[in-house]
């Protein structure tokens, strides 16, 4: 074996490099300040092992970013686990620079003949957080989009060359496809290309000075090992088992039971990026979020100092240290700086993490971005990504698009919460209109509504009719005055057979009763003397006054309403400010909603949207 040894070192003088790297100097002794650099280079090499196992299922494409990322998390064996531990041992990687940092000056590790070591690391430094910057963008979910987008837009106010540099970056005057390329590009090629060669030169101007040793010596001299790569060893197993605790930190809040382990162990997945929808609750990584509360008080023409000016001048005084330090007072002053600048940076953190902790409309909004990101994943698995990319899961669902419609254009009239206050209702679903003027839509169409509309005394409240018109009108003096004098069993059948015309709740065709129950109401519906005197039923009493109760609640009367309510089927020239929100379907730019949305809305107030744990319940039942 030794003949082997000796004919490989002949070759290749390994054993020259070994002794080179094991056996340098340690004035002193070992100690356990020194770790720092040691495990900068073992959390780069961590990276640059998980990234390429990453890229090996990534996709850079502004169309199938996103779906690679899924695949990478829910459905590639241990996936989760890889991108976990590459996502915090990037932040890791930060809180060692800083560390490390100060190590360096506090030794006076930067000071003649030092001084190219120590731009170099500042350099190595720029190049990490440039690695996290474009990072962000790379799952191309909505957090890392909006958050990229702001960064990238503050390249905006460099002056003179600021639109061409962003254009530059952006590959274009929008975000997108050459965006994400871009970024990826500069992620996984430039940056850790130019970090390899950085670190090379970082390592060999090191070596050729040698440890710079804290004063007084504590001991004798040391050779590098044993004794400090055990250190060393012991801090890079440490910052390992921390970068574990991380990843698998999910595992100790909420139940699990039945999610896949990349549903809450790893980096979380948000939902897929849509420039079309703003997001609120867009922030950068904790390591950048001082520099976003400073942003804050700066505006208009002075944003240029926050973003531009003020962090290039501490940068650049960063690099002076090595220079200020030949002044008698040069490393108390250095000191001092970099005192300032950890306090600052500190404070301004804290300011915005608590900041955003009594921003109610942010809390909302990391609330929605969080339902939002579960949804999105739950679709995925349900019935995969459509062809159109991973933004159609949300952009076509009526769960979380339809509140946010209806919000947005029917919240100014109609209400949808519980009439009487009961029932378990999640937070999205219920939209309380203060100045509500037209009905409440809560279950429209159930029995439980239509109960409550038959009946004299909630009928002409703000539930049904609001302040409309039709508060007054026929049909409330028909329920107050001539329905009370109706059999029980006749209107709980009118309203079996409304409901069924709906179509919103289970009819089991073996129960003879209620089928029984609906068919005398169908009669009572097309009697003239009864709803037909206003009402058109099927094919009895063409010519009525009322809305048309064929089909009444069903998700095509709910669109065509929606649609054009004043048309003669419903309302004619009796509708009351209801707004024809798509009347013309030759030209849908003329309409106030696409059909789409229509759609999306009505399956909305109609419960009418994929949910697969129900469906998967109901089917182990």
């Amino acid at each position: 074996m030794n003949k082997i040894f000796d004919w490989l070192d002949d070759r290749t003088g390994y054993r020259a490099l070994v002794r080179e790297a094991l056996y340098e100097n340690i004035p002193g002794g070992s100690r356990w300040r020194y770790v720092w650099g040691s495990t900068l280079i073992f959390t780069f090499s961590i990276q640059m092992i998980t990234g390429l196992f990453l890229w090996m299922a990534y996709s850079p494409s502004a169309l199938s970013a996103w779906e690679s990322v899924f695949y990478i998390q829910f459905e590639m064996q241990g996936g989760w686990l890889v991108r976990g531990i590459h996502h915090f041992t990037a932040q890791a990687m930060i809180v060692l620079l800083v560390i490390h940092l100060l190590q360096i000056v506090i030794d006076k590790a930067y000071k003649a003949p030092r001084e190219v070591n120590f731009w170099v690391g500042l350099i190595l430094m720029q190049i990490v957080l440039g690695l996290s910057l474009t990072g962000y963008l790379l799952p191309w979910d909505q957090k890392g989009y909006w958050a990229t987008r702001v960064a990238t837009n503050l390249m905006g106010l460099i002056p003179f060359v600021g639109d061409e540099v962003q254009r530059l970056v952006v590959g274009g005057p929008t975000y997108g496809h050459a965006t994400l390329t871009r970024f990826f590009a500069l992620h996984a090629g430039v940056l850790p290309l130019l970090l390899m060669g950085f670190l090379g030169l970082h390592i060999m101007v090191f070596r050729r000075h040698g440890i710079c040793a804290k004063k007084p010596l504590k001991g004798p001299d040391e050779k590098f090992w044993p004794r400090q790569v055990f250190k060393d060893s012991m801090a890079c197993l440490a910052v390992l088992a921390f970068v574990l605790i991380l990843v698998f930190q999910g595992a100790w809040f909420g139940d699990h039971a039945g999610e896949p382990a990349g549903a809450y162990l790893g980096a979380e997945l948000g939902a897929p990026a849509d420039g079309a929808k703003p997001y609120s609750a867009a922030r950068p990584e904790w390591y950048f979020l001082f520099l976003f509360q400073f942003l804050k008080y700066f505006h208009g023409t002075t944003e240029i100092f926050g973003a531009i000016i003020i962090p290039g001048l501490a940068m650049a005084m960063l690099f002076l240290m090595p220079i200020l330090a030949y002044w008698k007072w040069g490393h108390r002053f250095n000191l001092g700086v970099l005192a300032f600048l950890a306090v600052g940076i500190s404070t301004l953190t804290l300011l915005a993490i608590f900041g955003d902790r009594s921003n109610e409309d942010y809390r909302q909004a990391v609330e929605t971005a969080e339902i939002n990101r579960h949804r999105a994943v739950e679709l995925a698995r349900a019935n995969g990504i459509p062809v159109t990319g991973a933004a159609s899961l949300l952009r076509n669902d009526p769960k979380t698009q339809g509140p946010v419609l209806f919000v947005r254009h029917c919240a100014s009239c109609h209400t949808h919460k519980p009439i009487d206050g009961s029932g378990e209702v999640e937070g999205r679903f219920v939209v309380d209109s203060r100045n509500s003027s037209a009905a409440n839509l809560y279950m429209f169409a159930t029995r439980r509504w239509l109960t409550g509309l038959l009946d004299p005394k909630l009928v002409d409240s703000s539930h049904y009719f609001g302040d409309t018109t039709h508060k007054k009108g026929a049909m409330v003096d028909f329920v107050k005055n001539e329905l009370s004098e109706w059999d029980k069993a006749d209107i709980a059948a009118v309203i079996a057979a409304l409901a069924a015309e709906a179509g919103r709740e289970k009819i089991d065709p073996a129960d003879e009763k209620l089928q029984a129950r609906i068919e005398t109401g169908r009669e009572i519906l097309k009697d003239g003397s009864a709803c037909g005197q206003c009402h058109k039923f099927h094919d009895a009493n063409d010519e009525t006054e009322g809305p048309d109760l064929t089909g009444y609640g069903s998700r095509q009367w709910l669109i065509d309403f929606i649609s054009d309510p004043s048309q003669p089927r419903f309302y004619g020239d009796n509708n009351d400010r209801m707004p024809s929100f798509a009347k013309d379907p030759n030209h849908p730019t003329h309409n106030i909603l696409r059909r789409q949305d229509i759609e999306l809305v009505v399956d909305w107030l109609r419960g009418d949207w994929l949910e697969p744990s129900k469906e998967t319940e109901a089917a182990s039942e």
